[in-house]
């Protein structure tokens, strides 16, 4: 590896959208961290075993994985971490969660067990992303103790941006929370960050590129043999319904279909309607495959969006392929930070990392 590389470790790795767009914008991927054995396959299938980068990828529990670990085996004498990414599970700082639902989940202390890898590694700089609930009162103390954290270890943590993937050439309307951390030993100042977007909407007079619509996830002829060419299959009444919702965003208020609940709480009003191809998609969720779920009706076909259109939404390449099924593979979609968007966010972080290391240099002739 080149002495002025930028190099980076991937913590809830998932099936590797972060690690691809960090590849994209010119950073090394030396290590990543990811339990679910689905998710690993497919990050180890994509990103390993075509040789984009010899990432060391731990399948293990990242509360009992001890960062000395990877720091030794991964980075080992003299080398450094220089980012440190991830995207802590977000079900329990979901806005999805009613009332009260989600304080003190388990899976919200992994925030603060994020930081015990910022600890041990030192990066220059760490992201963290997840979903916008993060940021209600609710959750409070997770996210005023992970500031605490890094003041004592002379970090400083910028205030949470709430990022939209359309205002970066995703073709999805997807916000979320993304923090920005770096080492006040080594910066005086932080990057200009999060860097200005690159699409706006149609319309604007800007000179800047249109968002992208959802468009592009249903045009275009599909790998021959791809194994996530797959969509869910449905019963002949739903199917009977799709067919009376009109294409192009009708929805289920349109198809005629009432469901008992839907007499008592009518919520939810995108379940089992269709995508507008012409604007950017809906958020894509772990469970973006099912209609039942959202608006996750194919445009015109009379059936869920497939596999490989939902990655597409999340920018992923065609030849990426995700492993464990149709479920799994939509969870690994769902749960990935969309690849055009990790690209455009860590490409300005990369350039301040080469900046930084050129000055060090030149202060050590």
């Amino acid at each position: 590896m080149r002495a002025d590389a930028v190099v980076a470790c991937d913590l809830f790795a998932g099936a590797g959208g972060f690690s691809l767009g960090a590849q994209s914008a010119g950073i090394h991927v030396a290590a990543a961290v990811e339990w679910d054995r689905h998710a690993a396959e497919t990050y180890r299938r994509n990103l390993i075993d075509n040789q984009l980068f010899d990432a060391k990828l731990y399948e293990a529990d990242i509360s009992r994985l001890d960062p000395k670990r990877i720091r030794k085996e991964a980075f080992g004498e003299g080398a450094a971490c220089d980012i440190l990414l991830g995207g802590p599970p977000c079900q329990g700082f979901s806005t999805h969660r009613i009332k009260d639902a989600g304080v003190d989940d388990p899976r919200n202390g992994l925030l603060l067990r994020y930081f015990e890898y910022v600890r041990v590694l030192r990066p220059m700089f760490f992201v963290v992303e997840n979903v916008p609930g993060l940021l209600w009162p609710r959750h409070e103390k997770y996210l005023a103790k992970f500031y605490s954290l890094a003041r004592k270890a002379d970090y400083e943590v910028l205030e949470p941006a709430i990022i939209n993937a359309r205002d970066f050439g995703v073709p999805q309307n997807r916000k979320r929370v993304f923090l920005l951390g770096y080492d006040r030993s080594r910066l005086e100042a932080p990057v200009s960050w999060p860097p200005a977007p690159t699409h706006v909407a149609p319309g604007t007079g800007s000179d800047l590129a249109e968002w992208v619509p959802a468009a592009v996830a249903f045009s275009g002829k599909v790998p021959k043999g791809d194994p996530n060419d797959i969509h869910m299959k449905h019963g002949s009444e739903l199917v009977a319904a799709f067919r009376r919702t009109p294409p192009n965003g009708g929805s289920r208020r349109d198809s005629g279909r009432m469901l008992p609940c839907h007499k008592n709480h009518d919520g939810h009003k995108d379940v089992y309607g269709r995508i507008d191809p012409s604007v950017p998609g809906p958020t894509m969720t772990t469970a973006c495959i099912n209609p039942s779920k959202g608006r996750f009706v194919h445009p015109t076909e009379h059936h869920g969006i497939s596999l490989r259109q939902a990655a597409r939404l999340q920018s992923f390449p065609d030849w990426f392929v995700f492993s464990g099924g149709l479920i799994a593979g939509g969870v690994q979609v769902g749960n990935a930070v969309p690849v055009e968007l990790a690209r455009a966010l860590l490409a300005p972080i990369k350039d301040a990392v080469v900046a930084v290391k050129k000055s060090e240099r030149r202060a050590a002739a």
